[in-house]
């Protein structure tokens, strides 16, 4: 049995530690804070564990081979070399909260992280807990982000983002146009693009060396996870570099090339740039005929109930490798290059996670 328990309403709990977020993020910090016999609990707004991948589009795989995709303590259950689907990680991280035991308490969406004194105070709406330390895991950011220019298009276009996007069966008849060439927006395109005429619009992010899956990438894919891990780090020159890059740029395209599109009849254009008389036009000046706009444009920070000063002029909260030093004992984890490009995959949570853990270990509770 799991330490799952449903949501806790008119509470005024006090606890040593609050992770909010029970994702792959939130999970190995429980694990690592239950093998020191901390007292914890983790707060997660969905009604099962796993559910976050259960909502994505039904045809996603995870980017990293299963033998890359597994938690502290428990190895991912399937092939070395295969790349699991969404809901066989969904099942993984269900798992993983039952053989460990973690407190868990679902369907628990905070509402407000504030401070009150020297311990910092928890909402869910009726429910109120006060702790010495607060991990934040919200996973990747779940605002979706979408161009300020979206509402000026045609009502008649169908508009989506990919966070609401399941398969091709919510389209209907019309040209398709996916806004955003990473990884989500090529893969999205190149499945549209089977029965419908399709466009995908950004620049081109470029790819990784080998496919994923092929001969070459059993090879290549130690030494990438190694510089992915220990080189491409916030400590490093070259790592703060490509911290950068990859903020204005996007992440390497890992299963689709820009060929794999051509060649399915994706139509590649630039950056969608406006609308003109309701429909999207490029930054070439053409203007598109779609009966759909898939945007495929990221998420944004989604954290306005963090009433904290601690973040930056961008809106991303200032830490160094999770520890937000401003305030003492508030961390965050499972963020984009926490420390390093493996920070946000479910196999490069482990050692962040263990690092906020030995943290909040060193710091005695006040009560």
């Amino acid at each position: 049995m799991t330490g799952q328990v449903g949501e806790v309403s008119g509470t005024h709990e006090r606890i040593e530690t609050v992770v909010i977020g029970g994702g792959q993020s939130g999970l190995a910090v429980g694990y690592h804070l239950t093998r020191q016999g901390r007292p914890f609990v983790i707060l997660d707004a969905n009604e099962r564990i796993g559910d976050s991948w259960r909502k994505r589009w039904d045809s996603l795989r995870a980017f990293t081979p299963a033998r890359l995709d597994g938690l502290p303590g428990m190895p991912f259950p399937a092939p070395a070399s295969s790349f699991p689907t969404k809901d066989e990680v969904a099942d993984y991280l269900a798992a993983y909260a039952a053989r460990f035991d973690l407190p868990i308490r679902t369907g628990t969406r905070v509402d407000r992280l504030s401070r009150f004194g020297d311990r910092f105070v928890v909402t869910s709406g009726d429910g109120r807990f006060e702790a010495d330390n607060v991990v934040v895991a919200p996973g990747a950011y779940h605002n979706p982000r979408v161009p300020e220019f979206a509402p000026e298009l045609d009502p008649a276009i169908v508009q989506m983002h990919s966070s609401d996007y399941r398969n091709p069966s919510q389209l209907r008849e019309g040209g398709v146009l996916v806004v955003g060439a990473g990884n989500s927006g090529a893969e999205i395109a190149l499945e549209a693009s089977s029965g419908h005429r399709t466009w995908l619009s950004g620049r081109d992010t470029g790819h990784e060396p080998v496919r994923p899956g092929s001969g070459p990438d059993r090879l290549v894919t130690p030494l990438m996870w190694f510089v992915a891990t220990h080189v491409l780090t916030v400590r490093t020159p070259v790592g703060r570099k490509v911290q950068r890059m990859f903020r204005s740029r996007g992440i390497p395209l890992a299963r689709v090339r820009r060929k794999d599109l051509t060649a399915a009849g994706v139509e590649l254009v630039p950056r969608t740039a406006g609308v003109v008389d309701g429909s999207p036009v490029l930054e070439d000046e053409r203007v598109l005929d779609v009966a759909h706009v898939l945007w495929c444009t990221g998420f944004a920070p989604d954290l306005p109930w963090i009433k904290l000063p601690i973040f930056n002029d961008d809106g991303d909260p200032v830490h160094h490798r999770g520890v937000v030093e401003s305030e003492p004992g508030l961390y965050f984890i499972g963020m984009y290059f926490l420390y390093a490009l493996s920070s946000v995959l479910i196999g490069g949570v482990g050692r962040d996670a263990e690092h906020v853990a030995r943290h909040i270990a060193s710091r005695q509770p006040t009560w």
